[in-house]
């Protein structure tokens, strides 16, 4: 199977030398993203990933930030990263090593928290890692496919089109917002929003291409303050959006300890 670091600018399969055949490998790939230093919530993930048989995991970023448990959960990954897992690049990640990036004054406060509690190991290992990846037809990115490193929320069937073409890639599935979304884009470039029906798998019929926003791991934001997660599956060609409960007030609990801002303790403990 072909793993491709996409550059920034980048983002889509381009081979000009006919080395990057696709194997087209089936699998079921757990897809995490935003877990952002929320221990309790990782936790709970990893358990429901392990109880459903996949394949292997890919994170896509923000792994730190907001939350209380940083280190655990970058070492989480870290070791899931040996193991085989795709792990890319997050703005709150990318924030460690680059104090100028712009964030809002709530985000820095936690990260400026974040940095000092994280060695000299993982710090390197954050910045380290690529913006995308592209695995088969498959683009994994954090926020764009089509400038990974501007951050961009795709929010929108109108914030979805510029990633359909930049890239060719069949399926985009990205994080960032915060907000599970599932977006088409069919053979005449119209895009259009799908419903998602938790828990139930959707077929990714080949005749669009794809775009699917995972909800977050650790900071959910659309009025459920459970776990979220994705499941894809290449054999039956279908996505499933997933929730997980978890002990949401004994991790705002620590936030308040640790003297996080008291937002985003709420934020966390309402879902927004």
């Amino acid at each position: 199977m072909r793993i491709r670091n996409v550059p920034a600018k980048e983002a889509g399969p381009t081979d000009p030398d006919g080395a990057g055949k696709r194997e087209g490998k089936m699998m079921r790939l757990a897809v995490l993203t935003d877990i952002h230093a929320n221990r309790d919530a990782l936790a709970a993930v990893l358990a429901d990933v392990a109880q459903r048989g996949v394949d292997r995991i890919a994170v896509l970023g923000d792994i730190v930030g907001y939350g209380p448990d940083p280190e655990w959960c970058l070492d989480r990954v870290m070791v899931l990263a040996g193991q085989g897992a795709l792990v890319v690049k997050g703005n709150h990640d990318h924030a460690i090593a680059r104090p100028d990036v712009a964030m809002n004054p709530s985000a820095r406060t936690v990260i400026d928290w974040t940095r000092p509690r994280l060695s000299a190991a993982q710090a390197a290992w954050l910045a380290a890692l690529p913006l995308s990846l592209m695995l088969d037809d498959l683009l994994l990115v954090h926020a764009s496919a089509n400038d990974p490193a501007d951050w961009i929320y795709v929010s929108s069937e109108h914030k979805a089109l510029p990633s359909f073409r930049v890239s060719d890639a069949r399926v985009i599935l990205c994080g960032h917002v915060h907000v599970p979304a599932l977006i088409s884009c069919d053979l005449s470039g119209q895009v259009r929003a799908q419903r998602i029906p938790m828990g139930q798998p959707v077929p990714l019929i080949r005749s669009r291409r794809w775009l699917g926003v995972v909800g977050s791991v650790g900071q959910p934001r659309d009025g459920v303050p459970q776990a979220g997660w994705a499941l894809l599956d290449t054999a039956r060609n279908e996505l499933t959006y997933l929730r997980v409960p978890y002990d949401v007030g004994a991790v705002a609990a620590r936030m308040r300890a640790a003297g996080l801002p008291e937002g985003l303790a709420r934020r966390l403990e309402q879902g927004e």
